[in-house]
């Protein structure tokens, strides 16, 4: 897929079907992860991969928002790996990155997605055993979207360009 289509492409999904990811397929999302810029190349990240029904119910136990995904990933930053200008981590900005790239190569070899924001990182750190360390970003819901999906209403709704771009 050309990656103008890619990105006009990519929504977000808010009912996955049963239809599990296969591992070449996660691997290869996961590996786009590997490969995304971060700041001074720190990688300061880690991603967690849940897809058993026990971790998927502890998922659904810190968001309401896994929209019946078969697989979640968690991504995670590191303040202290991160780099540091003053008091400013990229940890976060970092971690956005790395799941950027993760949904876009998703949505290159046909896997659906939603980035997710709401969640309890209590929960999540309790229940994956996540260390103090690493501190949970975003969920990255994967999957395939069900056929009776609603459209996503704002996909289409944008700003236009010269709304948003200056030039000087």
């Amino acid at each position: 897929m050309e990656f103008e289509d890619i990105i006009r492409k990519r929504t977000s999904v808010r009912k996955f079907s049963d239809t599990k990811i296969d591992k070449e397929k996660l691997d290869k999302i996961l590996e786009a992860g590997r490969l995304a810029p971060t700041a001074k190349n720190n990688q300061p990240f880690k991603i967690y991969v849940v897809n058993s029904e026990n971790g998927l119910m502890k998922i659904d136990n810190a968001s309401r928002c896994r929209y019946g995904a078969k697989t979640v990933l968690i991504i995670c930053g590191n303040k202290d790996q991160a780099y540091h200008k003053g008091d400013y981590s990229t940890y976060e900005m970092d971690s956005c990155i790395v799941a950027t790239h993760m949904m876009l190569e998703a949505t290159n070899i046909g896997v659906d997605n939603i980035w997710i924001e709401s969640f309890d990182e209590n929960i999540l750190r309790n229940e994956f055993n996540i260390p103090n360390e690493y501190i949970p970003v975003c969920l990255l819901p994967l999957g395939y979207k069900s056929v009776d999906c609603p459209i996503n209403p704002l996909h289409e709704k944008r700003k236009n360009i010269e709304d948003i771009v200056v030039y000087k």
